[in-house]
């Protein structure tokens, strides 16, 4: 946890009643964090945007997109590892998905059924901002035919018609899965379950003409998707600046979705838009003060919310704040780690273990890395 001087706790203070009137904040709870390891085990990949979950039987699922060269790269592919033991081992990483082009942020769902859904969304930008600008041509040789060789798996066609936004479903624990499905919209950890049946999917439409953000509803486990309604764009925003939002219900159903915001306005924040009546209407979205993203929202055992996100400037790392009143105020914040070495990190996501202790997992370019690995806290809330 962060120990502010006086002059600091003063301004934060003024900074709370100036600029967020409406948000008193609560201090953060104690954090104690156990252990901080490396858990990849590809230390020749890049590792990037993870997502964990737990099962009902315990067993922690973590998703990303692994085997890659670059945060940029052809090389993509949804990788699948699992522990039995809450994070103290995990096993070799599976690939579950691996198109002729980019597969990045991957999410993992247990759905209250017990099926698991896989998502990821397909993407060319490594063409885009290297092969058809020519920075290629300069590279090593050995690298150069490396990506061209995957560039070219496909023909220009087919690789525009692998652009989307996906899903898997397995209903045998992961041991097979369907092809993939579109799901309408991304976000980078996926759906979420609802207590009355329904799973809710915020997100965004990539690739598509018109943006839309919104929720997507499936009432047959993750089957099949519909829209359900639009977020609105708060005033002066363009919502194609909205990004990577995700969903939790809090325990009076009230339902809260968080979203990286890249306008003018709070550039850098976790905006946050509420629904009281099941997803069918939102709130247009607002600062809660919290500079930092993107959000994944957890509901604890004891119905405080706990929102895990990147802290990509100085003390680079991964913070959490928790709210105790359903969403409406978010307290002061508590570093699950502070020792990075840059901005190439982030996207935690975090579950809590039957005796009340958290699991944290995220991706981070090390120091003397020079790929990107998935690292993980084990700690306790007070």
């Amino acid at each position: 946890m962060t120990t502010l001087s006086r002059r600091q706790s003063l301004a934060a203070l003024s900074m709370t009643v100036v600029g967020f009137p409406q948000l008193m904040r609560a201090a953060a709870p104690k954090a104690k964090v156990k252990d901080t390891r490396v858990i990849s085990l590809r230390p020749d990949h890049y590792h990037g945007w993870s997502t964990l979950a737990r099962r009902k039987d315990g067993e922690l699922l973590l998703v990303c997109s692994g085997g890659r060269e670059n945060h940029v790269c052809p090389f993509g592919q949804v990788e699948l590892m699992r522990s039995k033991d809450g994070g103290a081992t995990w096993t070799y990483p599976r690939v579950l998905l691996d198109s002729p082009i980019d597969d990045r942020d991957a999410g993992i769902l247990e759905t209250a059924k017990g099926s698991l859904l896989a998502t990821t969304f397909t993407s060319n930008a490594y063409d885009e901002y290297y092969l058809k600008k020519g920075a290629h041509e300069k590279w090593p040789a050995e690298r150069r035919a490396r990506w061209l060789a995957a560039h070219q798996r496909v023909p220009a066609e087919a690789r525009a018609k692998e652009l989307g936004t996906w899903m898997i479903r397995s209903t045998d624990g992961g041991v097979t899965w369907s092809p993939r499905y579109d799901c309408l919209v991304n976000s980078p950890h996926g759906p979420v379950n609802l207590k009355d049946g329904r799973l809710l999917y915020a997100g965004k439409n990539l690739w598509r003409k018109d943006t839309w953000i919104g929720v997507c509803e499936s009432k047959d486990d993750g089957q099949s998707w519909q829209r359900l309604a639009q977020i609105p764009t708060r005033k002066g925003d363009d919502p194609k600046n909205y990004h990577e939002l995700h969903a939790v219900e809090a325990t009076n159903g009230r339902l809260i979705v968080h979203i990286r915001n890249h306008n003018s306005n709070h550039a850098g924040e976790t905006l946050q838009t509420e629904s009281a009546d099941g997803g069918k209407t939102w709130s247009a979205p607002h600062s809660i003060g919290v500079w930092g993203l993107p959000s994944h929202l957890l509901r604890l055992q004891d119905g405080r919310l706990l929102m895990s996100y990147g802290h990509r400037r100085k003390p680079f790392g991964n913070q959490a704040r928790v709210s105790a009143d359903q969403g409406k105020t978010w307290s002061e914040p508590m570093i699950i780690s502070g020792d990075g070495a840059g901005g190439d990190l982030g996207y935690p996501t975090t579950v809590q273990l039957d005796n009340g202790s958290l699991v944290t997992v995220w991706y981070e370019k090390l120091a003397k890395s020079p790929r990107a690995v998935l690292r993980q806290a084990r700690w306790e809330l007070g």
